[in-house]
């Protein structure tokens, strides 16, 4: 097939390949075998990473809601800050320190750069914390070495040794300022992903020579893809290699920190967990500089989708929104997965279609299994996961426009309204509504309950203008024994109408009130009505259950649907018809 597809004036040779940059190979690799089937630990960087990237970063309250917003949601690895960046981050270090508001199984970790001044003034920041990890990292990849340290040659030695005496000031440090506390260290290879493989096993494993990782000693090896700059198995191959050639496996975390740059930092976090990871970091919704860390909702609620038990709680996701919004003044994208105010909606009228019979088929199978529905199992087009289970309502799952059809029309009466109108009917009424909707613009659920009480409901009062008939009053008697002029046995009914304004009493019998009043019709105002089809169903429960009829009817050449809604199944029957009869001649 041909490729219409011109050359680009844009001058994209001017970039090299990543697979130019780093030479490994991975022809043996495993992790494409592999499977996620547990949640990673989890460590949360919104108030140390995701903070620096605003515009207006965090207050003090700001920061404190979010910090007990990220307990509440159950992360036990919060990185808090940096506290030899700036004073604010210092005092929010030791406020919650201070003030006993770190939980006794939340460790929290603080950044800091490998200079020994700063270090200092980062371990003093956690005195008194009973678990705290210092995060030192330095730059390990050939551009900083050459272009922003300009170092002679190719740089590694001046750089492993900048990592070792900052390992070592944290230790000196921690040793003389943190007591018993619970210590960790992490330590990151800044720029992983643009390091040679060979020199991020070097640096790493002076670290870990110097730190004497093992039991009771909290050892984290960070490998950021601080940059994004390949695909994401790229990153996976990355991880691999590294964990089968770094030391101290068995008592180290090996965590991943993905950005975002290429759009992908999720498939990369998934793939280096396949890759033998065992820790993420990132930022709630994915806040971050550029195009933003990690979004852990996301990978999160990925796994949840899949039966895995993500270890952290967003069964209300607006909650989370909100907080979120308000601490990090930026907006959440209507789109973003899972969290979004769309994305659960479906406009497309054969979304809306499938969705609506999914519903309906899922209620009857949990029915027939003997199961709550809302446990039931989850096979729904188009809706990855269940709505009700993030704290959103079905409300927002269809909403109708030009684009829409019959299906989302339908769903919307009977989740917000409790009509389970027929198939044809349903046919019949999404052309009314399409009719609104080609003028542009989005009707709500109150908007089409509008256009079908307009359309089907006759009015309940005198004032009220909505056809020809009216009913005003029902009384029924068997006429078993009887027979009327027509020759017809059955029941005998006495209804009050209001005719074209006026009103009267008219009396007749059929094989039951649906026929007996069709007689009348026919007989006393020479109408054509044939009864084509009829359903009902309940609507409500208890002492606030109405009736819902719906009836089809020829009349003349035409063929229309009716409803009617009262509290007796008969009269709402009988209203059922009026309302089809009025639809024919008014």
């Amino acid at each position: 097939m041909a490729n219409l597809q011109k050359p680009s004036p844009m001058p994209f040779g001017k970039y090299k390949s990543f697979f130019d940059r780093i030479q490994l190979d991975m022809r043996d690799r495993t992790w494409p075998d592999n499977r996620l089937t547990k949640a990673p630990r989890w460590l949360s960087t919104d108030l140390r990473d995701g903070n620096q990237a605003l515009i207006d970063p965090m207050t003090v309250e700001r920061k404190r809601r979010m910090f007990d917003l990220l307990v509440k949601l159950g992360f036990k690895e919060i990185e808090v800050g940096f506290p030899a960046a700036s004073q604010p981050d210092f005092d929010f270090v030791r406020q919650i320190i201070e003030e006993d508001a770190i939980p006794d199984d939340v460790r929290i970790s603080v950044l800091t750069q490998a200079r020994e001044d700063l270090i200092e003034r980062t371990v003093e920041s956690l005195r008194g914390a009973a678990k705290p990890t210092v995060h030192l990292y330095n730059a390990t990849a050939p551009v900083f070495r050459k272009v922003v340290f300009g170092l002679d040659g190719d740089g590694r030695d001046e750089i492993r040794d900048i990592a070792l005496r900052g390992t070592q000031a944290v230790m000196k440090h921690a040793e003389s300022m943190l007591g018993d506390a619970e210590f960790g260290y992490q330590y990151s290879p800044e720029i992983f992903v643009d390091t040679e493989p060979d020199f991020a096993i070097d640096v790493v494993s002076g670290v870990l020579d110097l730190w004497q990782p093992g039991a009771g000693r909290e050892t984290v090896v960070n490998l950021p893809a601080t940059v994004e700059r390949g695909t994401p198995n790229t990153y996976a191959d990355q991880i691999e290699w590294f964990i089968r050639n770094m030391p101290y496996r068995e008592d180290v975390a090996v965590s991943l920190h993905p950005h975002n740059d290429r759009g992908t930092g999720v498939a990369a976090a998934e793939l280096g967990l396949m890759a033998g990871a065992d820790r993420v970091e990132g930022c709630l919704f994915g806040n971050g500089e550029r195009t933003g860390n990690l979004d852990l909702v996301t990978v999160a609620l990925n796994l949840y989708s899949q039966g895995i038990d993500p270890e952290l709680d967003f069964s209300d996701i607006d909650e989370v929104i909100h907080t979120v919004e308000h601490c990090n003044q930026i907006g959440v994208h209507e789109r973003h997965p899972y969290g979004g105010d769309l994305v659960f909606t479906s406009f497309s009228g054969s979304h809306q279609d499938a969705i609506n019979k999914a519903f309906a088929r899922r209620e009857k199978d949990a029915f027939e299994a003997g199961v709550p529905v809302d446990l039931q199992e989850w096979d729904m087009p188009y809706l990855p996961v269940d709505p009700k289970d993030l704290g959103r309502t079905y409300e927002a799952v269809i909403r109708v426009n030009s684009q829409s059809g019959k299906g989302g029309v339908t769903y919307l009466l009977k989740s917000e309204y409790g009509l389970d109108t027929p198939r044809r009917m349903q046919v019949e009424f999404s052309k009314v509504v399409q009719a609104h909707t080609d003028g542009g613009g989005e009707v709500t659920a109150k908007e089409i309950w509008r256009m079908f009480s307009d359309e089907y409901l006759p009015a309940d009062d005198a004032s009220a203008k909505w056809g020809r008939f009216e009913i005003l009053g029902l009384r029924t008697e068997s006429a078993h024994t009887e027979e009327d002029e027509g020759g017809r046995h059955g029941e005998r009914i006495e209804v009050d109408l209001r005719v074209d304004g006026q009103e009267r009493t008219f009396e007749g019998s059929g094989n039951g009130p649906v026929a007996a009043l069709v007689n009348i019709l026919n007989d006393r105002f020479d109408l054509d009505i044939r009864l084509q089809d009829y359903t009902e169903h309940a609507v409500g429960t208890g002492a606030d259950t109405t009736a819902a009829a719906y009836v089809e009817l020829a009349v003349g050449d035409r063929v229309l649907w009716g409803a009617g809604l009262h509290p007796n199944i008969t009269k709402a029957t009988l209203k059922a018809i009026i309302s089809a009869v009025n639809r024919a001649v008014r």
